[in-house]
């Protein structure tokens, strides 16, 4: 018999759950790549505890998963309250987990098992005693959450888990066959930290979750500061690593940033004061400063808040004001997108640890991309700790570079951001329905575009304003303070170009346009497929043409991550779940956009914990159907006695939504009652979350970039001429060959191997893919430079 348990914690703090695996061999068959499992019944048990303001949010729906995933394989999972001061006091601090204790978890901050600093753990005596309440339980296996100071103590007392058992026999604290029987300690680590500064990860748990606190305030703030002509100085958490400033400087537009990984150059005051002052002659009303709370000047100096509210005031005689958001940023409800970070992460770290052998290292659960990846827990705590050390000897861009890909590119995406001079004429259209963070991508457009050497013309209304000449320059000042708007400000429509080529072919000759850059969903890919298709008839169409993806459906080839609505998908469902915490035995069934594109349904489901969610892509039938109110109805048989199904809008013609809540209605009777909510357009309004500002702000950047490459490959005898199939492309997050099938749907989507994840939280006995898994891979010290990723339309 094998035993499993999973702990979590923060830097010093610790929060920790475990669980014990029953007879790991009954459980996994040498079947091929997928598992079949099936949940085990569990008693009830109470495992609350108060949350900790000083964990990131997000790291529930990390316990959340670990423990139904543990149950769901047949684990007997244990929850360790207040962290490794509850592992070495033991007690009561560790109880049994059951699929129930995890409910309504999700949309709640900080951690509810509790976190404590443990100067105990420190000390070989207390690391013992932790390893006697280990063993008491037969308890092999922990899964760490936390930063990479509470990992670095997880790995050293693996090490140490030996000789700890040979001094417990010797005390005559447990006997030879316990020692025998716990003879190994496995470990898995996920990194909760709001400061994104662990090494090996694009982002750690609770990062985006602040990042959406500090934009909140940041949209809030400029309000007054443009009535009132101010500027503001906002200080964010950040001592030794500038993500939160950075991204956050790119997500509003901030017009300087100070962050640790950079200092500014010497004379950095006169060239901050100089650009503030330009940026109020272009008819800016408000000037908004961002700092690192660890950021320095350098000679070693600290360039706190203060120090530049004194300089602006003194040097310009702006009205200046500081805020310090300080731990409002580690509160509140945990975004969207830390919630599927933390569940998927949470799913793999079982599967890690199930997977563990004697010879396999300490590893850490990281995300690359969209794809969760398993990493040597010390090589990324050995580059974090790299990082500090290339700082402090004043190797700033060592440091930028052992950041990782994801840090080094919003770098240089803030750097694009500055003026000069133009050249070639270059336009910018939305198409088809708004997304949030359209807006963003054409603020980065312009002014990269600007900085490029280019002068950027604004077609308003889609391809329809284009052949009706709605176009005109756009400058520098124009788009201040565009980033945080929703909808599209240049206006968008679905029309296409088809059948007005004629006329835009002339307008592109009347302005002289050199490059398109279309921002859209599958409207704007249709489009551009038209124009570059009528090249051999209109030589005004030989140009450089780019599309940046930007759709709530998630649905454009070529790219695996689009501007989506997931953000507003979650608040509505969460605030329905809420809702329902009143009214036992309550089943919302909500419709969500997303045409014939399920990702919307899926991954909003995902981070709200839905019980079902219906896609077209997976067809379902009449006993489908009634299996899930079947499931809903034995679920209203335990304490959890709510239910959340989605079902996106074109799942399926018959199984209308008003004919699933009629029919939930109908056979839910006497068990439970049902209401129906249909998001509609509102997930499409709203302010754009900090992902899809940085997201928009970047890609959009990078497109600009791909034209002005094109536009120097292909401007030959005085003129520019490209009508090579690469010269009309897709930017994406990876590059990939472009295939469609019907409705819009491309061929390949990963997000669809989230199914079965969803399912098994939600309880359905179901088999999870596990091809992707068990490889642990290596941190890439030296990262190749990223290769274009454009698609050929």
């Amino acid at each position: 018999m094998t035993r499993l348990a999973t702990e979590t914690c923060h830097r010093k703090n610790g929060a920790v759950s475990s669980f014990k695996l029953t007879d790991l061999n009954s459980v996994f068959q040498p079947v091929g790549p997928r598992l079949p499992c099936s949940p085990l019944n569990t008693t009830r048990s109470q495992t609350t505890a108060d949350p900790s303001p000083f964990l990131p949010p997000g790291m529930n729906a990390a316990v959340r998963a670990v423990v139904r995933m543990g149950i769901y394989v047949g684990a007997k999972v244990y929850f360790i309250h207040e962290g490794y001061q509850g592992m070495v006091d033991g007690g009561d601090n560790i109880k049994e987990a059951t699929w129930e204790s995890v409910s309504s978890m999700l949309q709640v901050g900080g951690t509810v098992i509790g976190s404590a600093r443990c100067k105990e753990f420190r000390s070989r005596e207390g690391r013992l005693r932790a390893a006697h309440n280990l063993v008491k339980r037969s308890i092999t296996n922990l899964c760490v959450i936390g930063g990479d100071g509470s990992l670095t103590g997880a790995n050293l007392f693996r090490e140490e888990w030996s000789s700890l058992l040979d001094e417990l026999r010797q005390q005559g604290l447990i006997d030879e066959e316990a020692a025998r029987s716990n003879s190994e300690l496995h470990i898995v680590g996920m990194v909760g930290s709001i400061d994104n500064d662990f090494c090996g990860t694009d982002m750690t748990i609770g990062t985006d979750s602040a990042l959406h606190r500090i934009i909140e305030v940041v949209d809030a703030i400029m309000t007054t500061a443009q009535s009132h002509q101010r500027t503001f100085v906002l200080e964010v958490m950040g001592r030794h690593c500038g993500y939160l400033a950075l991204v956050s400087a790119l997500a509003c537009g901030a017009d300087w940033v100070f962050i640790p990984e950079m200092p500014p150059e010497d004379g950095w005051e006169d060239s901050m004061c100089q650009k503030l002052s330009e940026s109020r002659s272009r008819g800016s009303r408000l000037n908004i400063i961002i700092v690192a709370e660890g950021a320095m000047d350098r000679h070693g100096r600290p360039v706190t808040s203060d120090r530049v509210k004194d300089l602006v005031v003194r040097c310009l005689g702006f009205d200046t004001r500081v805020t310090i958001l300080g731990h409002v940023q580690r509160g509140g409800t945990p975004s969207a997108f830390d919630r599927i970070l933390a569940s998927r992460m949470g799913v793999e770290a079982v599967l890690a640890l199930l997977e563990a052998s004697a010879t396999t290292p300490a590893c850490v659960v990281s995300l690359v991309g969209n794809q969760a990846v398993r990493l040597p827990l010390m090589e990324c705590v050995q580059m974090t700790q790299e990082v500090q050390k290339a700082m402090d000897e004043k190797k700033f861009d060592e440091a930028v570079r052992l950041r990782g890909r994801s840090f080094e590119n919003n770098l240089s995406t803030y750097r694009l951001l500055s003026y000069r001079k133009s050249s070639f004429n270059v336009a910018v259209l939305n198409v088809g329905a708004p997304a949030a963070g359209m807006n963003a991508a054409v603020r980065a457009a312009v002014r990269v575009g600007i900085t490029e050497g280019h002068k950027m013309f604004a077609v308003s209304d889609g391809f329809e304003g284009f052949y009706k000449g709605q176009i005109k320059e756009i400058k520098w000042g124009d788009v201040g303070g565009w980033t945080g708007q929703g909808g599209s400000l240049l206006g968008t429509k679905r029309t296409l170009p088809g059948k007005h080529l004629d006329k835009i072919a002339e307008q592109m000759r009347i302005h002289n346009i050199n490059a398109l850059l279309v921002i859209g969903g599958f409207e704007a890919y249709v489009g551009l497929l038209e124009l570059s298709s009528a090249r051999d008839r209109h030589s005004e169409l030989c140009v450089p043409m780019v599309m940046v993806p930007a759709t709530v459906s998630n649905n454009i080839p070529g790219s695996d991550l689009k501007q989506t609505s997931v953000s507003a998908v979650a608040r509505s469902l969460t605030r329905c779940c809420q809702s329902a915490s009143g009214t036992k035995r309550r089943v919302f069934i909500i419709e969500t956009m997303g045409g014939y594109c399920g990702y919307l349904a899926t991954v909003g489901g995902l981070a709200a914990g839905a019980d079902t969610v219906y896609i077209y892509e997976e067809p379902f039938d009449i006993r489908d159907l009634q299996a899930n109110v079947e499931h809903l109805t034995q679920k209203m048989k335990t304490s959890i006695q709510r239910g959340l199904v989605l079902r996106n809008e074109n799942s399926n013609e018959n199984f209308t939504t008003d004919f699933v809540y009629q029919l939930y209605t109908e056979e839910g009777r006497g068990v439970f009652d049902c209401r129906k909510n249909i998001l509609g357009h509102m997930q499409q309004g709203g302010a754009p979350s900090p992902f899809d500002r940085n997201f928009g702000t970047k890609v959009a950047a990078k497109a600009i970039q791909w034209i002005t490459r094109t536009l120097t490959d292909s401007y030959k005898g005085g003129r520019v001429f490209a009508n090579s199939e690469d010269t009309a492309c897709l930017l994406g997050m990876r590059q990939t060959s472009v295939s469609v099938q019907h409705h819009r749907i491309p061929k390949e989507q990963w997000w669809l191997k989230l199914r079965p994840l969803m399912k098994i939280l939600a309880k359905y006995k179901t088999s999870y893919d596990v091809s992707d898994s068990g490889q642990l891979e290596h941190v890439t010290r030296v990262r190749p430079r990223e290769s274009n990723t454009t698609s050929a339309i």
